[in-house]
């Protein structure tokens, strides 16, 4: 069954014409795909959403697609295709040396990029599926696709959208620390490194046994928080 579920797809361009027609060319290829403007919208939806590619443009204002890349590189490991008007060997190299899984310049065909996708996707698909669709806390279970936390007996356990988002996030990368400046960043919505350390209070009151003494979401002193699992 897990290979009948459907890939979602981030593409992140300022052109908002080429934004629309890649949506829509992509879902009629059978992805779910979210679209953003910029770096730092895409920053905010992928503290939200669980997303198994992204497609990326070079030229962007404000932050260039290289310089997302390099950041988002730091902590998270999803496929990354780039797109860009210019095809130098430079700029490809350039691309490929910051993180990148693929390249592709403009102007494409859309059937190459759907071929790039399909064979990126089958690379990682052990990786995103089998390993990272859930989290094992003790006698909790949090499952990154539906965002649904839950006692071993199938029980639900009620999380806000920062709860789940703030999962999502440090699932991502087990074992790897997050300021609580960079939690902030990335779940946006007002987040601020005080109200960080609210939600992981809260947070851990819901998976673990003993929330004075955590053993999934610690804290490490003078650095920030990273989630562990059994």
């Amino acid at each position: 069954m897990a290979e009948l579920v459907k890939k979602h797809i981030l593409v992140v361009d300022d052109d908002t014409r080429l934004r629309s027609l890649l949506q829509r060319f992509l879902r009629e290829c059978g992805f779910y795909v979210s679209v953003a403007k910029d770096a730092a919208s895409a920053r905010e939806m992928m503290a939200i959403y669980r997303f198994d590619l992204l497609i990326v443009d070079i030229m962007m204002p404000n932050e260039s697609g290289l310089d997302f890349l390099a950041r988002l590189r730091t902590d998270n490991a999803v496929p990354v295709i780039l797109l860009t008007a210019m095809g130098e060997t430079q700029d490809r190299i350039a691309g490929l040396e910051v993180g990148a899984d693929d390249y592709l310049p403009k102007p494409f065909e859309p059937k190459e990029l759907v071929l790039r996708i399909n064979n990126i996707l089958k690379r990682s698909r052990q990786e995103f599926v089998e390993v990272r669709d859930k989290l094992s806390l003790g006698e909790c279970v949090y499952d990154l696709q539906t965002k649904k936390l839950m006692l071993r007996n199938g029980e639900v356990i009620h999380i806000t959208p920062v709860e789940q988002s703030l999962l999502n996030v440090l699932g991502v990368k087990l074992g790897h620390i997050f300021t609580r400046e960079k939690l902030a960043e990335m779940l946006g919505a007002g987040q601020n490194p005080r109200s960080i350390d609210v939600q992981i209070t809260r947070l851990r009151k819901k998976i673990e046994s003993d929330s004075r003494n955590p053993r999934y979401l610690q804290t490490v002193r003078g650095k920030g928080y990273m989630l562990l699992t059994d």
